[in-house]
């Protein structure tokens, strides 16, 4: 699944890990998320998260 990255505080989110802090199972995609689910770390709205790029996926690419 697609992790994402908070753009203030670096934060990744990984839908495999979930989000213990906010109570969120593993296996829950960042589109599952409620609408105010904050940041674990920053509490910076979804908003302000975008797709991080696979490593991986980065390497095909260039």
């Amino acid at each position: 699944m697609q992790k994402w990255i908070c753009t203030v505080c670096r934060h990744i989110y990984d839908p495999d890990e979930g989000d213990p802090v906010n109570d969120v199972p593993p296996a829950t995609s960042f589109e599952e998320l409620l609408e105010e689910w904050r940041c674990p770390v920053c509490e910076a709205g979804r908003n302000l998260f975008e797709p991080y790029p696979d490593p991986k996926q980065r390497l095909e690419e260039g």
